[in-house]
């Protein structure tokens, strides 16, 4: 029986150190990444090591995931492995036992955080659709300039290489494809 802990923030600039702050774990699994999946390394690999009688220590709901779905899931598989799951801040434990008012607690924070993710998203839509308006560039920077796109086009013209070319001006393929449909 061991103390797992799991701890997650969004991304690389974010700090872990207020999660769990001062309590002790025979394991912990830190991981820089979204909850927009469950499909994360640290939570794969946290999953495939607790074992039967162990408790997965989570600062809140949110850090384990974002939406309703994920978090019902990771629950009912982590406890019917019989694998507690201690959240700090809601103060909840689940353990698989039949309690009504902590699963109607679980499914409410839950589902305030797949709304406060959505919130989040549609914010973002309506910003980058702002910012696009009014004529600026959202996303990642171009690759290649517009005279190395018709440089690219003219020397696939007379016969050369693709793959050559790809490696060149230091592209992809399928980027090089793109370029050459566009």
């Amino acid at each position: 029986m061991a103390d797992i802990a799991y701890i997650r923030v969004s991304s690389v600039d974010q700090n872990t150190d207020r999660q769990l702050d001062g309590i002790s774990f025979d394991e912990t699994f830190t991981e820089k990444a979204s909850a927009a999946t469950t499909k994360r390394p640290e939570l794969e690999h946290c999953l495939r090591y607790v074992r039967k009688g162990d408790t997965l220590h989570v600062h809140s709901i949110d850090r384990l995931a974002r939406n309703l779905g994920d978090l019902l899931s990771l629950l009912k598989d982590l406890t019917s492995r019989n694998v507690a799951v201690k959240f700090h801040k809601e103060n909840l434990t689940f353990t698989g036992e039949d309690n009504p008012f902590q699963t109607l607690q679980l499914q409410i924070i839950g589902a305030v955080a797949q709304f406060e993710r959505e919130i989040i998203k549609e914010r973002q839509r309506e910003g980058i659709a702002k910012a696009q308006a009014k004529g600026k560039h959202c996303g990642r920077k171009a690759k290649l300039t517009q005279e190395q796109v018709e440089e690219i086009k003219a020397r696939v013209d007379r016969g050369e290489e693709k793959k050559s070319l790809a490696h060149e001006f230091e592209i992809s393929r399928q980027t090089l494809y793109r370029v050459i449909k566009e």
